[in-house]
């Protein structure tokens, strides 16, 4: 804070030194979004093109796929080479590009928001100016986890509506409960922990190749451990899944489980407790860096 002294009434005033605090930190938010612009722009087109299908699916293709249905039944007479079974298809399209993209996250975190700055020195730069180590990690983790957070909640949103509404039209099996079950707020918690686990290895390793390297495969070696901590319905057996037959033949609804909403609680809980241990360690392991500097 600033303060001014008037001669002759000894009154001090003080200004407060929040707005200059609120322009560095908008600074800091702009710099990052310049930096990593071809990221936020791949981002933003991803986000557009899986929401436009979402879309495509929850309107027009889930229409074809009805009136196929209601004309010929489960089985229609061109045998699943037909709208109903494209639908089907496409239907599981958005999960494959969301695990995508929870997938690439580390590696664009590893190599080029920390680890190609530290090899190129850009981050030291910013060090010893006005941004202190600790605000320049601060910032290049909080922009990307609100973008990831508020993009894929969006997803997540859109694919749960599309379920509701069309889940019926799918063909029954175990892959639709697979899908039930891998949509939730744990979607949304994985990309924050491949974040997290990306800048501590661009910080600890300090070049963007062996980090992005490092960083593939830890977030392959938690994918695995993740698949094999929840395994799928383990102990139900295909005549036992909680589905309804309606007109059409074996068409089916899917019904909620009531283990999914236990099971998606823990599984997020687990994944931000993690986040936050990483991220821990990233700022620990950025003072070392700084002290030994």
């Amino acid at each position: 804070m600033n303060a001014t002294t008037n001669a002759g009434t000894n009154t001090t005033s003080v200004r407060p030194a929040a707005p200059r605090a609120l322009s560095r930190t908008r600074g800091l938010v702009r710099t990052v979004l310049r930096l990593h612009r071809h990221a936020l722009w791949i981002w933003l087109a991803y986000m557009f093109i899986t929401a436009a299908l979402l879309l495509w699916l929850y309107g027009p293709g889930a229409t074809n796929a009805q009136e196929e249905f209601d004309t010929y039944g489960y089985y229609p007479p061109g045998g699943w080479d037909t709208a109903k079974y494209a639908y089907d298809t496409l239907f599981y399209q958005p999960q494959m590009l969301i695990s995508m993209a929870a997938f690439v996250v580390p590696l664009f975190a590893a190599g080029s928001l920390t680890g190609r700055e530290i090899e190129n020195g850009t981050a030291q730069f910013a060090w010893s100016q006005s941004t202190g180590p600790v605000r320049w990690l601060a910032a290049k983790l909080a922009v990307p986890a609100v973008l990831l957070t508020a993009g894929t909640t969006l997803l997540v949103v859109l694919y749960r509506l599309l379920w509701s509404a069309h889940n019926g039209l799918l063909i029954a099996g175990y892959s639709p409960r697979e899908l039930y079950f891998s949509i939730g707020p744990s979607t949304v918690a994985l990309p924050l922990l491949g974040l997290a686990v990306g800048a501590l290895c661009g910080l600890v390793i300090g070049r963007a190749l062996p980090a992005l390297a490092v960083a593939a495969v830890l977030q392959y070696l938690i994918s695995a451990m993740r698949g094999r901590l929840w395994p799928f319905q383990h102990s139900t057996v295909y005549g036992e899944l909680p589905e309804l037959p309606v007109r059409g033949g074996p068409h089916r609804t899917y019904l909620a489980s009531p283990d999914y909403w236990p099971r998606q609680l823990l599984e997020t809980g687990v994944l931000l407790a993690v986040t936050a241990l990483v991220v821990a360690l990233a700022f620990y392991a950025l003072r070392r860096k700084v002290t030994t500097a």
